[in-house]
């Protein structure tokens, strides 16, 4: 059992491959008790230091899991500051956290983790005159640059994570970016640090402070005498290229000391030893930045290559015509992104190369102060590869749908097939650009040799590679075969005086190695720079000082957290899982690049962090979760494990996640599969069974609807529901109409050539009727004639709800009498009003197989998925061979289209907005507003509905009131529910709209 104790070594350092910590007895437990106590009266913070959220932050981007001692989420900086005194008092180890998308590992460990990325990301000031700004640690690169943007500037380093990278991280990391041959790495961009050191006190560090704080000027003092003896060795051991991170920035601060004033350190700046730290000398609060003009004209170049070899055969030619970067992608992960279904489109934009097949591209992209400049380097880039198939790009929407492809590289490799998976280890080498093709052919030498292969992209225009060798991380064997490749590349990597990192820094997975790169000479240097900051060893321990062995790179591994691999139960799913490769893969394939963590922009993953910018309630954090309930990590109830059930609790099952996230993470699967699991073992709660069998309750309101609207109307009603199933009585209840199949039932007969069929959802057939009839005349008024399927449900409410065996059983009887009334009617499709319902058809049968293997019934379902589609996508779609078509008449009004979530995660909002767009044209508006928050039976909860409701407030609510005169439009039925609750505004649904413009 270990203690608190004040040696030097630091807190549990020497154990930190020992988990779950849980396990080491009494001693753990009463320090994180008093810890938690004394923390709760020193500042306003969230004190976390139970197991299921000690385990949430054990994980980053990297390969590795380590349990923190707790967490903290101060409220403030103030508060912030407050939080690490306690501990620097208490000497117990810190990890100071922003986003957690570290690739090296130095985001975890075994300390108390103070996380700045939830409440401290204000950008304090902008001086746009001297192009300054101060920021506090937590803001995200993609805050920064809005906030800046409406001046002209921008910070020059530009990380593919902008949308969740914190300024905070990338100072820790000294990170850089495609555009670093213009502007360099965080360091070259850093004025000033407000930190704490490890004793708790604060200083301002910048140049000119060492001469003016006592203590900063006994630090520089040390780190004189440690510097100047090894000048030499540090000239000849750091690299001469742009992109180098490894270790402290030893020589950064010997050009200081030297620079300074004989007697005196004013060009010193300890911010810059400090930046690229790893959180190892200091913690960073706040930060005083330098920034960049904005580029004033953008033009971007991509030319495809046979092999990768083709390619940088060629940079030495590009790089003449000074780019402002230059980026490279192989086929791997081209490949990994066709069977993407949110990036396969940006595959298409790549050029072929002339001959061959498509095996690398290169990304060049040149600013210039007016378009014709970009002309001229266009075509002096023409000139310099004769012959070579490029594309090219100048509008600012085209220029960034281009980029994604290459900004996605890495997380998309999470998704190569196989039980080989290109990991993180070796894959962030740099080298001066004049040696990497020589430099590549060695590399994938070492890796051929070594029985394997490799994925490539990199920042080619400063040498910086990310090479990522495909191993099979739960087989020993191939986790030894790391360990060489890796020792193998680190003497490469010296031979070609180059860097081990060029931007994710050592960490966990580099450190061990620095003893063999930089000698012992220089390695002492650091650990004698780490005591003179930190002389009891508490912040961020271990990393960049603890050098050798090798093998330590494979110690606490995520897939063996104690040696050995962590897997879960043998268990018979309800779904399929052969897409993600066995159920096993699924709730691993999570890699923790936190793309789910964006709070900017117009796409809807995660709603739910969006609002709360809590870790817990990210896609990664709900990721996690499941893959320790699984796993067996959290607690022995594997499937009925409180706090997980808690965790995906916030998920609105919305499937941003599946196509957005380049993993294709599909939470909302998962999420089904652990409550089905679950409910299978334990029951099944009432309030699961009345929201999943919603079709057969809104059948028996909708023949007594007049009756059901009054009662639901009156406070006893509101309070039954309440108290049943956990209804807000802030939530109206919707309306019961009269069932839409008596309606059609009691029309005569309509007679035509061609046929197609409507599927009677539960909600425009028991609830909105009147959608139905206005689907019925809009699709008579194209020729068709109409068959309304009364088959059943589609199982979307039953799947979201959990009730997976239902499903099953409901998904088999509908699919059968769907496609037995295609055969009857020879109809040409199945149309749905409802997207939730397309999404169920189209997405979920073909992934939830019936009770007993049926190769035929999922036939079936692929080709009834295949013929489904929303009324008004199979009106656009089939637009000029419909049997008639009706005149349009100018249309006066203005249409915003919000979008179903379901809808835009699978097929995009323009499978609604092409129809409408061919009736209100330019008039029409699609908004970029993500997930309104309602979600089904997700918004009515008590728990739920404030959440829902500020969800709503982020985008779409706003959208909507600052166009009062507007028509609001949204196929979804939940959403227009939404709206109405939280903006007082009835939204129409598309075929409601058409029916009206067309006066049907």
């Amino acid at each position: 059992m270990s203690e608190v104790t004040d040696e030097p070594t630091g807190f549990f350092r020497g154990h930190s491959a020992s988990l779950p910590l849980i396990e080491r007895g009494d001693g753990l437990d009463a320090l994180r008790l008093r810890l938690s106590t004394g923390l709760r009266g020193v500042a306003a913070a969230e004190v976390r230091f139970g197991r299921h959220d000690r385990m949430l932050y054990s994980t980053d981007a990297s390969i590795y899991q380590v349990e923190p001692i707790g967490v903290v989420i101060p409220h403030s900086i103030s508060d912030a500051a407050k939080v690490l005194a306690y501990l620097a008092a208490e000497g117990v180890s810190v990890l100071p956290r922003g986003s957690g998308t570290a690739l090296a590992g130095q985001s975890v460990n075994e300390a108390v983790v103070v996380d700045f990325s939830q409440y401290c990301r204000a950008v304090l000031s902008v001086d746009v005159t001297r192009q300054r700004a101060i920021v506090e640690a937590g803001v995200t690169l993609d805050q920064l640059n809005e906030a800046v943007g409406a001046h002209g500037l921008m910070f020059g380093p530009d990380v593919a994570t902008s949308s969740h990278a914190t300024i905070g991280g990338m100072i820790g990391n000294n990170s850089a970016g495609a555009h670093s041959i213009l502007y360099g790495r965080t360091v070259e961009n850093l004025l000033a640090l407000d930190v704490v050191f490890a004793d708790g006190t604060e200083h301002r560090l910048e140049e000119g402070s060492c001469d003016r704080d006592p203590a900063q000027r006994a630090l520089a003092e040390k780190l004189s005498q440690i510097i100047r003896p090894i000048a030499a060795e540090i000239r000849a051991r750091f690299p001469k290229i742009l992109r180098h991170v490894d270790g402290y920035s030893l020589d950064i601060l010997l050009d200081q000391l030297e620079r300074s004033t004989p007697g005196t350190f004013d060009r010193v700046n300890l911010a810059h030893l400090v930046c690229g730290s790893e959180g190892t000398l200091a913690t960073t609060l706040r930060a005083e930045l330098s920034l960049v003009a904005k580029p004033k004209e953008r033009g971007l170049a991509i030319i495809g290559f046979e092999t990768v070899r083709d390619s940088l055969a060629r940079l030495a030619a590009i790089l003449a015509t000074k780019p402002a970067a230059v980026e490279l992608v192989d086929d791997v992960v081209i490949s990994v992104a066709m069977r993407n279904s949110e990036y396969r489109q940006y595959v298409d934009l790549l050029p072929k190369p002339a001959s061959g097949g498509l095996g690398a591209v290169l990304y060049v992209e040149y600013f210039a102060d007016d378009a014709r400049a970009i002309g001229e380097r266009f075509a002096a880039l023409r000139n310099a590869l004769p012959g070579e198939t490029m594309s090219t790009y100048t509008g600012a929407t085209e220029r960034l749908k281009a980029w994604k492809l290459r900004k996605a590289g890495e997380p998309l490799l999470h998704g190569v097939p196989g039980l080989r998976k290109p990991f993180t280890f070796v894959e962030d080498t740099a080298v001066d650009p004049a040696k990497l093709p020589d430099f590549v052919e060695d590399f994938r030498t070492i890796v051929s040799n070594h029985g394997t292969t490799a994925a490539y992209y990199a920042h080619a225009s400063v040498g910086c590679l990310h090479i990522r060798p495909l191993v099979a991380i739960h087989d020993a064997k191939d986790r030894a075969i790391m360990v060489r490749i890796a020792k193998d590349i680190a003497a490469l990597v010296a031979r070609y005086g180059g860097a081990l990192s060029g931007e994710h820094g050592d960490g966990r997975v580099r450190s061990p190695l620095l003893g063999e790169y930089f000698g012992e000479v220089i390695c002492n240097a650091l650990r004698a720079v780490k005591s003179a900051f930190d002389p009891r060893g508490v912040l961020n321990p271990g990393n960049i000082v603890v050098t050798g062995p090798a093998e330590k790179i494979i110690a606490n591994l995520r897939v063996a957290p104690q040696g050995a691999s962590a897997q879960g139960p043998i268990v018979d799913t309800f779904f399929s899982y052969k897409r993600e490769e066995g159920f096993d893969h699924a709730i691993e394939s999570c890699n923790g690049a936190g793309l789910c963590r964006r709070t900017e922009g117009g796409t809807s993953m995660c709603p739910s962090y969006r609002v709360l910018k809590d870790e817990r309630h990210s896609t990664r954090g709900r990721g996690n979760a499941l893959r320790l309930a699984v796993t067996g990590q959290l607690s022995a109830e594997v499937w009925n494990d409180p706090d997980t059930i808690e965790t995906l609790d916030l998920c609105l099952s919305c499937k941003a996640c599946k196509t957005e996230c380049p993993s294709n993470v599909d939470i909302s699967k998962l999420k089904a599969e652990y409550t089905a699991q679950r409910y299978a073992r334990d029951g099944t709660p009432l309030s699961a069974r009345v929201f999943g069998h919603v079709r057969k309750l809104n059948a028996l309101g909708s023949r007594l609807h007049a009756v059901a609207n009054f009662i639901n109307a009156t406070p006893i009603a509101k309070s039954l529901a309440h108290g049943l199933l956990g209804i807000d009585p802030r939530r109206s209840i919707p309306r019961f109409g009269p069932s839409l199949f008596d309606w059609f039932g009691r029309r005569a007969p309509r007679t035509a050539q061609r046929t197609v069929i409507l599927f009677g959802d539960c909600f425009s057939a028991y609830n909105e009727p009147g959608i139905g009839q206005s689907a019925v005349r809009l699709l008579e008024a194209f020729g068709y004639r109409v068959v309304l399927a009364d088959v059943g449900c589609c199982g979307r409410s039953l799947i979201s709800t959990g009730l997976l065996a239902d499903a099953r059983r409901e998904i088999e009887r509908s699919s059968k009498a769907l496609c037995g009334l295609i055969e009857t009617t020879n109809a040409d499709a199945v149309l749905v009003l409802e997207p939730s319902c397309a999404s169920a058809i189209r997405d979920d049968w073909t992934e939830l197989p019936p009770d007993m293997p049926d190769d035929a019934a999922m036939d079936r379902r692929t080709t009834l998925a295949m013929r489904t589609y929303l009324v008004e996508e199979f009106l656009d779609k089939h637009w000029d061979s419909h049997p008639e078509r009706p005149e349009i008449p100018a249309q006066p009004d203005t249409v915003l289209l919000h979008g179903h979530c379901h809808q835009k995660a699978l097929w995009g909002a323009e499978s609604s907005a092409r129809f409408l767009r061919r009736i209100f044209g330019e008039k029409l508006r699609v908004l970029e507003t993500g997930c309104c928050g309602m979600a089904g039976s997700f918004g009515y909860i008590d728990r739920r509905y404030d959440l829902s409701m500020s969800i709503g407030e982020q985008r779409l609510f706003p959208s909507i009131r600052n166009d009062p005169g507007a028509v609001v439009c949204a196929p979804g039925t939940s959403c227009r529910h939404q709206i109405h609750d939280g903006t007082d505004r009835e939204a129409l649904h598309p075929v409601d709209l058409a029916v009206r413009a067309l006066g049907l």
